[in-house]
């Protein structure tokens, strides 16, 4: 379309850029209407030829383009397929990749595996052959042995083979067995005895301080209740004598109260009441001693007056 424009362009200026700078006063006076009429017709076929050649061009221009751009739609559907194709060949790939990767590496696994399951069945080969050339060495040491038990079965008539040796030596080894398994038993028995020995001397030994405690406990006891039975038996003979004496005392009071009281009647000249308590007795000769006083008082006082 821009090259269709400029053509255009290239036209107009070529037909009008004349017209444009010249003097229309001059064309006018050398054209009559008629031929200016025809100049315009002719101007107009000019044109339309033009708009025709060019329309004629942009058809075939757009035919063109239309074709090119349906190529281009056949190229780009092509390539969507190509691309879509290499998509999954790259997916394809990408996945072979991937389980070819895991293979190797199952492979290497499986390798190294089996190179250390061929080291170990190495090692175990070598060590198989250090024991047995170590059986070997033992069984040249032991046929001695052997000729020993063969000098010892000619030698006795117990025996006639090397089987009854050895099975007679399997016997004994398990009679051997047998003795070292119930001297084991017997064994933890009297360990356990033993255990149970001792438990029982260390809970009597705990029994015999507990009753020594408590017999020594017992015998404070005792000996804090005869101190006390003592102290208290003091204490009663001492309170029996002191009422011994309180009541010999009580008697002598009582009696001589008596001889106070029957001596104040006679100095009355009146008989003793008969039957009165001690406590009436000495109200008595307490009023007795208190009038006395009385008249003591009185008496000195008169004296007094008297010497005056």
């Amino acid at each position: 379309s821009s090259g269709i424009n400029a053509e255009y362009g290239e036209y107009f200026q070529s037909k009008f850029s004349e017209r444009l700078f010249q003097d229309p006063d001059a064309s006018e006076n050398h054209m009559t209407a008629a031929t200016r009429l025809l100049e315009k017709k002719r101007e107009m076929l000019e044109l339309e030829q033009a708009l025709s050649a060019q329309k004629e061009a942009f058809q075939m221009k757009m035919a063109s383009l239309n074709s090119r751009r349906e190529e281009l739609d056949k190229k780009e559907l092509s390539l969507r397929g190509s691309l879509m194709k290499f998509n999954q060949f790259l997916i394809e790939t990408d996945i072979k990749k991937q389980r070819a990767e895991k293979k190797a590496n199952n492979e290497r696994q499986e390798k190294e595996l089996k190179v250390e399951e061929a080291a170990e069945k190495m090692a175990e080969r070598e060590k198989l052959k250090s024991f047995l050339e170590k059986q070997r060495k033992v069984l040249e040491r032991e046929k001695v042995y052997r000729s020993y038990m063969e000098r010892v079965i000619e030698k006795s008539g117990e025996f006639q083979e090397l089987k009854d040796i050895l099975r007679k030596h399997d016997t004994l080894s398990s009679n051997l067995t047998d003795m070292i398994e119930k001297s084991t038993v017997m064994t933890d028995r009297l360990d356990s005895l033993k255990q149970e020995y001792y438990t029982m001397i260390t809970k009597n030994d705990e029994a015999t301080m507990r009753y020594t405690n408590i017999i020594a406990d017992l015998t404070w006891k005792k000996e804090t209740a005869m101190s006390n039975h003592q102290k208290w038996e003091s204490l009663w003979t001492h309170i029996q004598n002191t009422a011994a004496r309180n009541v010999l005392l009580l008697g002598r009071v009582k009696m001589a109260t008596e001889n106070i009281y029957i001596q104040i009647y006679k100095q009355r000249g009146l008989p003793p009441k008969e039957a009165e308590s001690v406590d009436d007795q000495l109200k008595k000769i307490k009023t007795y001693i208190k009038d006395l006083t009385d008249i003591i008082v009185e008496s000195s006082k008169q004296e007094k007056q008297s010497k005056e």
